[in-house]
């Protein structure tokens, strides 16, 4: 019998941590949860595994590959918990970071706020050197001025340097020097430099993702290499990955040096999970819904695939305000998220309303019904309440949860000062917050081109499954689909995403003027030194490239992309490229202007290796009497008629394929629990997927079903 081998997957949420374990030869599944421990998140990650060891002794000598989806760096921008971070800049270019755009997110509040720059001032410096707008040098870099300021930040306890120059994204030599002196001078401080963080247009972007970079460099490598050390006391000496804000996955040693390209690792897998489901069923339209204990994630996946933007913003000051945030450009997938978890804090505001989110109990103190020192009123204490999850099965009763902490605490903070009844406090903590993430989900999809009455709603995170339902009927939607293990379905989507990095490169150029020679050069460029990053990934593998162009028309401030196949680019002509930028932005903006100049500004590689997703066996429980897979009854309250209707209770372990049932139900297994309400219907496939059908359109009721 050939020895099992296994890759595991691990994402560290705000409230939980979640595994997944695949048998590479079987494909079996093992999972695991275990709250998170925010003071050193590897705690958290030895106890699962060492739990996971309890049900598979021995398995980490066999595990071949760990995938790793963390939080470290966006928490540690978001509480400003980096390290202390020099900026070296071009003379004149010191205040670029409170410059920024000069423009207001909110034209009508003249005390709107903005968020810290991640550098102070006195931590920037400025060097007497410049390059003009085609990279040609004006001033050289003068080593003595660079070791003065190196004595200063040395004095003043600084431990990583961001360096960013003017037009460096067109000639890097300037950069490139300036880092020989700092490896030379200062060989103990971390350095980030803009031509291998950035090398993009637009000074205050490039600027402000260099900084981060620099920022959190040293916690991400610190993070990284004790964790690396405390896996291999436990067994561990395969290779390890870990997920990129664009969907793919890369080395450890890729991560310590880009620690700005993880900023969304975990909420990006459940992504690429859902986008492999709509791929394997032939889904047009899928809407990924992932709410976990701390946020809510969504995304529209179109024809298969999830979008990808190239700026996002973290640690906005004003949560839903876009422009309140610090702007990050680097490929991302394009993800809404909503401060809606388990774990929201309902509150009664200033207004005398009720509030729910966005602050969190986290997992420490976590919801009052946690037990664990928690007062405060939560999403989770009101789903107790309402029904939907059982005190005793809470992941798989390892965990129980004390319900009278709940009633309590919505009783004597909520209930009270509304003048209302514990149960309508608790149904209305419920439904706000499936409202507001309703709300943002049609904008969302809206402005995407969507339509919320024909996607399919996959369900992920341990409290996705449990508001699903409420959701879907909030915004019209047709069917729900609920994959295997969809509690930890961030882990598990790991297994989906592709060895891959991004590279781009700014190189303006008017396209009537551009030398496509030049063209196929920078891009032969970009994909030698993205296969540097990927080499040792996996040995054997061929590289696969994909190529995008950035275009405008000249004098705009804001670009398009345009996949462009991997052929040599001089066999393009100069009206095949004109052709394909018009088409594509008529189709983004209803119209064109053909006798406007165009302009390419930044060219983009992807080099990923094949991927090697996970398979997913059939059921192989034959059961066909649907009776055998009830645990029970248990009242729980119902969207519909306001009041506790009798739910049957299934276990999804034992649900067969083909099996069919009507609501109300909840199924349970141990990541989560799924609420359905009366209005719906459920079938299961020979996968072990979940369709609900809700009655409210006539949508698809089964896989691939209206495309």
């Amino acid at each position: 019998m050939e020895h099992p081998t296994y890759r595991l997957g691990c994402d560290i949420g705000g409230t939980f941590t979640d595994f997944v374990l695949v048998n590479n030869i079987t494909g079996e599944f093992h999972t695991n949860k275990c709250l998170t421990t925010p003071s050193d998140p590897s705690d958290a990650i030895e106890q699962g595994i060492r739990e996971l060891a309890q049900i598979l002794p021995g398995f980490m000598d066999n595990v071949e590959e760990i995938i790793h989806g963390t939080t470290l760096v966006i928490n540690a921008i978001i509480e400003r918990k980096g390290a202390r971070t020099g900026l070296i800049t071009t003379k004149g270019f010191r205040d670029v970071l409170e410059l920024g755009r000069e423009k207001r997110y909110d034209a009508y509040d003249i005390f709107s706020e903005y968020p810290e720059p991640i550098v102070p001032r006195s931590d920037r410096a400025e060097i007497d050197e410049r390059l003009t707008f085609d990279g040609r040098i004006l001033k050289d870099v003068d080593e003595k001025e660079v070791v003065h300021i190196l004595e200063k930040f040395k004095k003043d306890g600084i431990q990583s340097i961001a360096v960013c120059f003017i037009n460096s994204y067109e000639n890097s030599v300037n950069e490139k020097k300036i880092k020989k002196i700092i490896e030379k001078h200062a060989p103990e401080l971390f350095l980030s430099t803009s031509f291998e963080v950035l090398p993009e247009i637009k000074e205050y972007e490039r600027t402000c993702t260099t900084a981060v970079n620099a920022y959190v460099k040293p916690i991400t490598f610190w993070y990284l290499n004790k964790l690396v050390k405390r896996l291999g006391t436990i067994g561990f000496n395969g290779k390890f990955f870990i997920m990129l804000s664009s969907g793919g996955i890369t080395s450890i040693e890729t991560a310590k040096n880009f620690p700005v390209r993880i900023i969304e690792s975990g909420p990006t897998a459940a992504v690429i999970a859902s986008q492999h489901y709509g791929q394997m069923f032939n889904i047009k339209d899928m809407f990924c819904f992932d709410m976990g204990g701390t946020t809510a994630k969504s995304c529209l996946i179109q024809d298969g695939h999830a979008g990808l933007v190239s700026t996002f913003e973290v640690g906005r000051v004003q949560r839903f305000q876009k422009g309140s945030g610090l702007p990050i450009q680097v490929p991302v997938v394009d993800l809404m998220e909503i401060g809606a978890g388990g774990g929201s804090i309902a509150k009664i505001s200033s207004l005398g309303l009720l509030q729910v989110g966005p602050e969190s109990a986290g997992a420490d103190p976590g919801p009052a019904c946690y037990k664990q020192g928690g007062d405060n009123p939560t999403v989770t204490d009101a789903d107790l309440i309402l029904g939907y999850l059982d005190p005793d099965f809470f992941l798989g009763g390892t965990m129980n949860l004390d319900i009278e902490l709940s009633k309590k605490a919505i009783e004597e903070k909520i209930a009270k000062p509304l003048g209302t009844t514990m149960v309508k406090a608790a149904f209305g903590i419920h439904d706000l917050i499936n409202e507001t993430m309703a709300s943002a989900a049609k904008t969302h999809i809206a402005e995407k081109g969507g339509n919320p009455n024909i996607v399919t709603v996959s369900a992920f995170g341990g409290a996705g499954p449990v508001h699903t339902y409420g959701l879907a009927k909030k915004i019209g939607a047709s069917a729900i689909l609920v994959p295997p293990l969809a509690g930890v379905g961030s882990a598990l989507g790991f297994f989906t995403a592709p060895v891959a990095f991004d590279l781009s490169r700014s190189h303006r150029k008017v396209l009537d003027e551009a030398d496509f020679k030049e063209v196929e050069h920078l891009f032969n460029e970009l994909e030698h030194e993205s296969a540097k990053i990927l080499e040792g990934a996996q040995s054997g593998d061929e590289i696969i490239f994909e190529r995008t162009l950035l275009m405008r028309f000249v004098g705009q401030g804001a670009e398009i992309d345009l996949n462009v196949n991997n052929k040599d680019f001089q066999k393009f002509s100069k009206d095949e490229i004109r052709s394909m930028f018009d088409e594509e932005y008529k189709r983004l903006y209803g119209r064109t202007s053909a006798e406007s100049p165009v302009e390419f500004v930044t060219f983009k590689v992807r080099a990923s290796l094949p991927k090697k997703p996970f398979t997913i066996s059939k059921l192989s429980n034959q059961n066909r009497d649907i009776q055998t897979c009830i645990k029970g009854q248990r009242p729980a309250f119902s969207v519909i008629k306001k009041n506790y209707l009798p739910f049957t209770v299934y276990d999804r372990s034992k649900l067969f394929a083909n099996a069919e049932f009507e609501g109300p139900a909840i199924i349970e297994e141990r990541e989560s629990t799924i609420v359905i309400g009366e209005d719906a219907k459920a079938r299961v496939d020979e996968f072990g997927f979940i369709w609900i059908q809700l009655a409210q359109s006539g949508g698809p009721d089964k896989p691939g079903g209206d495309k």
